[in-house]
């Protein structure tokens, strides 16, 4: 495998520095991970961010599977004996899968077609002197004559011209410089059509949009793409893309015929136009909408990722006592007591709405809760009979003058935890609604660590997340959980396997391997303790080890970002100022005093050396913003209750390239379009907002046919 010219390609497509790439590349087929790299090697990538590295890791699995195909094309065209060194000079050049394949179309086994079959009645000579269009002796029907057959089925002359004709056919739709051409001329020229299929045509439905729809495929954004696609799949659309037909037929002709005066140049103008209708354009034409649905797909799965890590790094609201409440109507709300370190303490449910209406019997449970445990929070579920849940339990804590908050968080998931594997093993003795109620406490207390055990797709903010290649969804998703897990870190005794499974060099069974041993053992003391665990050899320590946090440590650093590699630094620097490690640790004006150019090594640059500074500063700061909360109007509960004009505050759920779900209090979140998201021209949603923020909206309007609200952001 030519390594050299995958590197040269990376940094050709990535406009990066050589060296960088060349020791990104080499910590990669290291197993390093993209979290470590980024955060405690520096020196060696001159900086690269996360998404720099990630980028690199694409490039170096898209070229790396480019070379492997390489070699099984240049084998199966030897194994033909049709292999030159100009066309092995050509494959080995080739930079895109596309046109590798274009290249090796002529030389793929195929599947019996008409041109086979017109080869095995022996036409083949006949088609190749078809094409050298070159003047010859006698008439068109003495050639033909020469290549009838009987016993190989050509009974006439008119069957041994179909016959060629359909090689010739088959051989213009294979040529890679035609497809090549026509390719990038449906993508830069072609239009997308869609239609309402016939029973569809008077019926009202989410995607009217696209009835009666034309767009410039080049200029089609990835959730119209997607629309379109799942339309079609849903039976409602059907789809095909249209391009101008004669100036395609036009540059074909001039790629395939040299004589306008051989004997058999009409028969040649109808093979063209028969190789492009029927072989080129369909081919093209689905390899065209596959190329967009690709990179709609890969959009998709980036919004996604966006949304998610949004999410994931919410601000927790920390160690605090907080009373879970997944709310219903006839089932009545669930209540869930959790203790500051997210253990469960009590359950009990409430009926305080229809049909049973037991308000005063579900007050008394409450602030019976709220006294015996020292209540400090109340987590309320968004689904079902939320509303008139929150506006319970305000009226409650303001008729009895209670210094508590209530919030309301995202059930998004909650249900499919609450039924798992993993909550059957942390609560095997608690029913699936007591779990729900657990869940929604402790999404509040800390978002990261709940949701890391639900499957990311579950959470609902993503676009299409259900059409688009699973596979890619699950690798995008899960680098995007690792990136958060390792940006915040993790506390070694009290994380769960699935947050362990999570941190930079750990996999699942290594997670659980810590979590025995802890079971076993109790707290670890130190990091370096964690190197006693089954399977966790020296790679592992090394890539883990810097995200792992450890409170009251036997060493204060492991209570830190700074890697256990760099300790004999910190400890040089307190030798230097005449001071023991824990007091350096916090002191400001101390670590300010410190000249980080003494202590450069070959290993240790200014850049890991000012992240040590500044984590010594401020040891184990949560990175995640200041928890805060909203509250909806108490007025407006259903999608009946809004009016047009309303102004009203909401929490963005969900961003996507064509704008932002926004959750108001109605059971239906509204849509804020990308049009109404300021008075500029914005490109980009996330411009504007992320999910999790908090907003105030202008209601446009309400289609409660649709279920659909249209909203507008105020600045």
């Amino acid at each position: 495998m030519n390594q050299q010219f995958i590197l040269q390609n990376i940094i050709k497509d990535l406009n990066l520095n050589e060296n960088s790439v060349k020791n990104t590349v080499e910590l990669l087929n290291q197993d390093a991970t993209i979290p470590f790299i980024a955060r405690y090697r520096k020196e060696k990538t001159d900086g690269l961010d996360e998404t720099q590295i990630r980028n690199i890791g694409e490039k170096l699995e898209y070229y790396t599977e480019l070379e492997k195909r390489k070699s099984t094309i240049i084998n199966s065209i030897q194994e033909q004996g049709k292999l030159t060194s100009e066309l092995e000079k050509e494959i080995l050049s080739c930079t895109e899968k596309q046109k590798l394949e274009d290249i090796y179309l002529p030389y793929k086994q195929k599947k019996r077609t008409r041109a086979t079959i017109a080869k095995e009645k022996g036409l083949s000579p006949l088609a190749d002197l078809i094409m050298l269009q070159m003047p010859t002796r006698g008439s068109k029907q003495e050639i033909l004559s020469r290549y009838i057959n009987p016993e190989k089925g050509v009974e006439t002359e008119k069957d041994a011209l179909a016959g060629a004709l359909d090689i010739i056919a088959e051989e213009i739709s294979d040529r890679a410089d035609i497809r090549g051409w026509l390719r990038n001329f449906v993508l830069n020229k072609g239009l997308i059509v869609s239609e309402a299929k016939k029973e569809w045509k008077d019926q009202k439905s989410k995607f009217e949009t696209y009835y009666e729809f034309s767009e410039q495929v080049k200029n089609s954004p990835s959730h119209r793409i997607l629309a379109i696609r799942r339309g079609e799949k849903e039976k409602v659309l059907s789809y095909k893309i249209e391009t101008e037909e004669e100036r395609a037929l036009t540059f074909i002709e001039s790629k395939v015929i040299t004589n306008n005066n051989s004997l058999f140049y009409g028969d040649l103008i109808n093979t063209v136009k028969d190789s492009y209708k029927r072989l080129i354009f369909p081919s093209i034409e689905t390899e065209v909408f596959n190329l967009k649905l690709e990179e709609a797909e890969k959009e998709s799965i980036n919004v996604f990722a966006k949304n998610l890590k949004n999410l994931l790094l919410a601000p927790p609201a920390g160690h605090k006592i907080i009373m879970g409440v997944d709310p219903g109507f006839r089932t009545g709300c669930k209540v869930a007591v959790m203790d500051e370190n997210g253990n469960y303490k009590e359950y009990k449910p409430i009926f305080p709405h229809e049909p049973q209406n037991r308000k005063d019997e579900a007050e008394k449970i409450l602030l019976d809760f709220i006294k015996k445990h020292n209540i400090e929070l109340i987590s309320i579920g968004n689904g079902t009979a939320s509303k008139e849940t929150v506006v319970f339990i305000k009226n409650m804590i303001k008729k009895n003058n209670l210094k508590l908050k209530s919030v309301v968080v995202s059930e998004a998931g909650a249900s499919v935890y609450s039924a798992s594997e993993v909550a059957i093993k942390e609560f095997p003795d608690l029913d699936v609604t007591v779990r729900g109620a657990i869940s929604i406490a402790r999404r509040l207390q800390d978002p990261l660590a709940e949701l890391v055990k639900i499957d990311p797709k579950s959470i609902g903010v993503g676009q299409y997340q259900h059409d688009v290649n699973q596979s890619e969804l699950k690798k995008t998703l899960d680098l995007t959980v690792q990136s958060c897990v390792n940006y915040v870190g993790v506390e070694l005794n009290t994380a769960s396997t699935e947050l362990l499974s999570y941190v930079s060099g750990i996999n699942k069974t290594v997670a659980q391997n810590i979590v025995n041993y802890r079971t076993e053992n109790g707290s670890f003391k130190t990091r370096k303790a964690i190197s006693k665990v089954a399977k966790l050899g020296n790679k592992a320590f090394e890539q883990c080890a810097g995200f792992l946090r450890i409170r009251n440590s036997e060493n204060p650093l492991d209570n830190s970002a700074i890697h256990p590699e760099s300790y004999h630094i910190v400890e040089k620097m307190a030798k230097d100022l005449n001071v023991k490690v824990e007091k350096l640790i916090g002191n400001e004006d101390l670590v300010s005093k410190i000249d980080l150019k003494k202590y450069v090594t070959e290993q240790a640059g200014l850049p890991t050396l000012t992240d040590i500074a500044k984590e010594l500063k401020k040891p184990g700061l949560d990175p995640r913003q200041e928890f805060t909360s909203i509250e909806f109007s108490s007025d407006i509960n259903e999608l009946k209750d809004l009016k047009e004009g309303m102004i009203l505050d909401g929490n963005v759920t969900n961003v996507t390239n064509f704008g932002a779900f926004v959750d108001i209090g109605v059971h239906q979140d509204g849509l804020i379009h990308i049009s109404r998201m300021g008075n500029r021209f914005v490109k980009n949603p996330y411009e504007i907002v992320s999910v999790g923020d908090n907003v105030k909206v202008k209601v446009l309007t309400i289609d409660t046919q649709l279920k659909r609200i249209s909203l507008e952001l105020i600045s």
